[in-house]
């Protein structure tokens, strides 16, 4: 009998991965059956093999591809409307200095029990998917989203954009996951603009369509 040569008994990582019509790894569908929809980050290198892994940083990915929308949101609205003259608030890097309604210590520790709470309930949603639909406290209350990381509901989805069609769905999926991808770029290029320039992007878009050929990128780097 013909034993088949060991390396292709081994199971093919490529061949898991659904490509386009270029050959590239389609979007990820960001799903919770992680074995039919594998990231295409950098995470697919190393956690491709381990399923468990890629489901967590996939979660992982999710909610920092929204805090970094929210956070984006944050930075460059209220910074452009206070150029403008519609608001009056402190820009995003001094934010911390301001005085608040009480100190910084208790507002910490508030955070991180709201905080908490919530990563709990999600920690223990990707650990068992369902168990955390139904409100602890109004148990009529449930959440109607099926998939980890997308709960539904009146509070999670109130246009109903998840309850489409599953192609509907899945667009919408890809385009959040490419838009927070693209919005943890925007606020890291945001905090290094406030490292090297002092001040903030709108601040920084401003003064170079003002002065283009001198108030550039690499003016920071230059001698004064």
């Amino acid at each position: 009998m013909l034993l088949q040569p060991e390396c292709n008994r081994l199971p093919s990582v490529q061949q898991q991965i659904p490509t386009d019509h270029c050959g590239f790894p389609e979007a990820p569908l960001h799903r919770g059956s992680m074995a039919v929809s594998p990231e295409t980050s950098a995470l697919i290198l190393w956690a491709s093999s381990d399923p468990e892994s890629l489901k967590w940083n996939q979660q992982a990915e999710l909610v920092h591809c929204r805090w970094a929308m929210l956070g984006a949101a944050g930075i460059f609205i209220p910074e452009f409307l206070t150029k403008i003259g519609i608001l009056n608030t402190p820009s995003w890097y001094t934010a911390g200095e301001q005085e608040y309604f009480t100190d910084t210590t208790t507002l910490f520790v508030v955070e991180l029990i709201f905080i908490g709470w919530a990563e709990g309930r999600r920690w223990a949603d990707i650990i068992k998917p369902g168990c955390v639909n139904t409100d602890p406290i109004f148990p009529n209350n449930k959440l109607t989203g099926t998939d980890v990381g997308y709960p539904g509901g009146l509070w999670f989805d109130p246009l109903g954009w998840g309850s489409g069609s599953p192609e509907k769905v899945k667009e919408l999926r890809t385009k959040e996951i490419k838009n927070g991808r693209l919005a943890m770029l925007a606020v890291m290029g945001a905090w290094f603009q406030h490292i090297y320039t002092g001040t903030g992007p709108i601040d920084n878009l401003f003064a170079h369509l003002a002065d283009p050929g001198h108030a550039t990128i690499f003016a920071a780097f230059s001698p004064k």
